[in-house]
């Protein structure tokens, strides 16, 4: 009796494994730069639109560097070790500090500025290794942030950009402004900062140079961003929606809530087998023009009908 129990014993120790490995729910890594909300309320949508609830048939893990990049490595490598099934990265320091982290995890962009530009994927096709996703061409729309802040300064002829160069977005970027700014025959002074240590010193030597405006990388702290220009009383553009509405004069960019939403499809597709070096990068089809009509009261500007006209929205 007490051979045939502990035979009984082995079987079951020897079964229940499997069992566990066959119940064991899909795990999503999500690393994000700064708030988990704003992304989690659309994400969430996007996976629901699939028939995915986390607790219910997959877990979702969070980390998020709080506004400090240098942070994403550590956290991209904390992901790593609890053996997920797919890690979403938003903003392209997080994606390229989960690139860092793994080549064997598959990684979707939740979305990345200029994917190719910066090195993630290999082409918009096909990507090829463990990256694929969602481009949100902010550095396509970088130029037109320089249109768009000269249509309100018809005079203006010498713009600042403000940059992190640890950032690989930052050479698309600054390559996109440079071609605007020849085509438009105006001068650009190039700003670095690393972190918001930098920032006093930054806007302090924009004012010493007296520049007509600002565009600022769409992934830099947005909130001393935003203060600092309204302090220096500086006209400021970013190539992203948060910025606007932080009370930036304005921004212009792809949708970042249908970015976020789409990345729900990518999800599924790893989840049922696709390679993601075979599923193409998605590029935004909806781009929103956010016009703060306070901001550009405090300012002294008066925004032009034909700005007002074509904004999707204007925050009074």
């Amino acid at each position: 009796m007490r051979r045939r129990a502990f035979l009984a014993f082995c079987c079951g120790a020897a079964v229940f494994p499997a069992r566990a490995q066959q119940t064991r729910l899909p795990r999503i890594g999500v690393l994000l730069v700064g708030n988990v909300e704003p992304f989690w309320s659309q994400f969430r949508e996007g996976l629901r639109d699939f028939g995915y609830a986390d607790g219910r048939n997959i877990q979702v893990e969070f980390r998020s560097a709080d506004g400090k990049p240098a942070a994403l490595p550590a956290l991209a490598a904390e992901l790593v070790r609890l053996n997920l099934d797919i890690i979403v990265a938003s903003e392209t320091p997080a994606v390229q500090a989960a690139k860092q982290a793994t080549s064997q995890i598959p990684i979707v962009m939740a979305p990345s500025g200029d994917p190719v530009g910066t090195g993630q994927v290999a082409s918009l096709a096909r990507p090829g290794g463990n990256v694929t996703g969602l481009s949100a061409a902010t550095a396509e729309l970088a130029g037109k942030s320089l249109e768009l802040i000269r249509e309100i300064l018809p005079a203006a002829n010498r713009f600042a950009v403000l940059t992190d160069p640890t950032n690989p977005f930052s050479k698309p970027f600054l390559e996109q402004i440079e071609l605007a700014a020849r085509a438009l025959k105006v001068g650009t002074q190039i700003n670095m900062v690393r972190g918001v240590e930098d920032f006093e010193a930054a806007f302090a030597e924009m004012a010493g140079q007296k520049v007509d405006a600002l565009i600022v990388q769409p992934t830099l702290p947005r909130q001393q961003a935003v203060e600092l220009t309204l302090r220096y009383l500086l006209p400021a553009v970013s190539g992203n929606r948060a910025f606007a509405d932080a009370g930036g004069l304005m921004s212009y960019a792809a949708s970042l809530a249908d970015r976020y939403r789409e990345a729900g499809a990518y999800v599924d597709k790893i989840l049922r087998g696709r390679k993601p070096a075979d599923l193409p990068i998605q590029q935004p089809t909806k781009f929103e023009l956010v016009v703060n009509l306070k901001t550009a009261n405090a300012l002294g500007l008066t925004i032009p009908a034909s700005i007002l006209l074509r904004a999707d929205e204007v925050l009074r």
